[in-house]
């Protein structure tokens, strides 16, 4: 039960960057991670043992199995290799160097791939077994071979891939999700390290006439299944991390302007009408358009000489010049209020600068959460109206 675990983690980052895989197709890096996590899903549907018994029973050959779960082990191996090569290097760089370095690996992998199907066709393996193959068949020729080939494979990879990240971990410039990511990567791929030790110790324990299978058996299944649960989270992690970060900010900006959103709302009398299935940034695009709309029509009963005035008695507080420019379209705007529900015909002013004020909507209402420096500023312009300073100066 066990395997199905990582399969379902695995299965969950590939729906995760699915979308994203689907909208930018034609990018080779991410149908590269795609196509790796779904590689990745397959070592663990193939290697759970109720798989493996139907594979052999389907085929009618005992423990073919074991070639195909090793191919695509081999095959993951390599395909991380590349995938690590084209990530830190850059799609972009076509050097001899990085071209040598895939082929290589292309070459190598693809060549232990055909290995292992000649070496099991090779030897005489007519038992099956579903859960200790390795170290059963340590022994035996060809089937030795071919265990120790996998084996030693895997490791090379997992080393090489292991040195790559943790170099890529260290260089300057990373976003910070990009690096947990790399480092959740570095673990599962250190984990594998551990894997395949606890793999050759009993396949070597078997050699020299020791019995240590359990580690084979017991330990090394979940080592596996933590280790794939952990790389898969290092896949996950940049995106769902970025788009969580994105999310929040739109959700705080959504709050931010809730105070001035309920003050426009007392003006209009209305407001945004609720759409369950809107997405955080359309209701925040609603909000933003609804506020900035009734600030339009607003905007006659805004008295531009009492915001200056609001300005230079918020300079004159001790406030700093983008807080004291808030407060003063605070101000402005919460006196807009007053007057219009006075007299609601009064005439507009055309010297009103409008631009500003639907500009910094965030500011002003950020400053209406605090009623009682607005207070204090209508108090000092209403007795100092001499320290009217311009508001864009």
């Amino acid at each position: 039960m066990s395997f199905w675990i990582p399969t379902a983690v695995l299965a969950a980052a590939l729906t995760i960057k699915l979308p994203t895989i689907l909208r930018l197709w034609r990018d080779p890096l991410l149908r590269a991670v795609g196509g790796l996590l779904l590689l990745a899903c397959a070592v663990f549907v193939f290697v759970a043992p109720s798989t493996i018994a139907w594979t052999n029973r389907v085929t009618g050959v005992p423990n073919i199995s074991a070639p195909w779960c090793y191919s695509l082990i081999t095959a993951f191996c390599g395909s991380c290799l590349l995938l690590i090569i084209a990530w830190r290097n850059g799609l972009s760089d076509r050097s001899a160097a990085t071209r040598r370095a895939m082929r290589w690996v292309v070459s190598v992998y693809s060549s232990v791939i055909v290995a292992l199907w000649v070496l099991f066709a090779l030897a005489d393996a007519p038992v099956e077994r579903v859960r200790d193959l390795d170290t059963y068949y340590a022994t035996t020729p060809f089937m030795r071979e071919e265990i120790l080939l996998y084996l030693l494979a895997h490791t090379v990879a997992v080393l090489i891939t292991s040195w790559l990240i943790w170099n890529w971990v260290r260089t300057d410039g990373l976003d910070a999700w990009l690096r947990w990511g790399l480092k959740f990567l570095g673990v599962g791929y250190a984990l594998n390290l551990v894997f395949d030790a606890v793999k050759l110790t009993a396949v070597v324990a078997r050699w020299t006439g020791h019995d240590l299978d359990w580690l084979s058996t017991d330990l090394a299944p979940p080592v596996a299944c933590l280790s794939a649960i952990v790389i898969a989270l290092g896949f996950i992690l940049p995106h769902a991390g970025q788009y969580l970060h994105d999310r929040r900010l739109v959700r705080a900006a959504h709050r931010e302007l809730r105070p001035l959103y309920q003050l426009m709302r007392s003006v209009s009398g209305s407001g945004v009408p609720f759409v369950l299935r809107s997405t955080p940034e359309l209701r925040l695009i609603r909000r933003e358009t609804f506020i900035r709309d009734v600030l339009l029509g607003l905007a006659r009963h805004i008295d531009e000489r009492r915001r200056h005035a609001a300005y230079g008695a918020a300079l004159a507080l001790g406030f700093p010049p983008d807080r004291a420019k808030a407060l003063a379209a605070a101000v402005a705007i919460v006196d807009a209020v007053e007057s219009g529900r006075r007299s609601p015909e009064l005439p507009g002013d055309d010297d009103v600068d409008t631009a500003d004020l639907l500009r910094e909507i965030g500011a002003t209402s950020r400053a209406l959460r605090r009623p009682h420096e607005i207070e204090a500023v209508r108090a000092r312009a209403a007795t100092a109206p001499a320290e009217s300073v311009p508001v864009d100066e």
